[in-house]
């Protein structure tokens, strides 16, 4: 099953939060001897959406309404958001 969350995208307004660049996380990591990596497999998943937007990724199908609980990939700010709680 796939929704289009094209219209959600376009009327959600664009969180501006700094990305980090792939030169910024290299220079970062330079001259440490330990280096750790983080698996973000199903990170998205983890993120909590909050309940008054939960509503907005409603879709209809033969059973119930279905909403989602936690942050879409397909959502415009889903990867600023995840950026922003990995600074936490």
């Amino acid at each position: 099953m796939c929704t289009n969350y094209t219209d959600l995208n376009k009327a959600c307004p664009k969180d501006t939060y700094p990305l980090l660049s792939i030169d910024q996380l290299v220079d970062g990591a330079a001259g440490h001897q330990i280096l750790s990596n983080l698996d973000a497999y199903s990170g998205y998943n983890q993120i909590r959406m909050s309940p008054y937007d939960e509503e907005k990724t409603t879709f209809i199908i033969k059973l119930p309404n279905f909403s989602t609980e936690s942050c879409l990939f397909e959502l415009k700010n889903a990867g600023v958001t995840y950026q922003r709680l990995l600074k936490v």
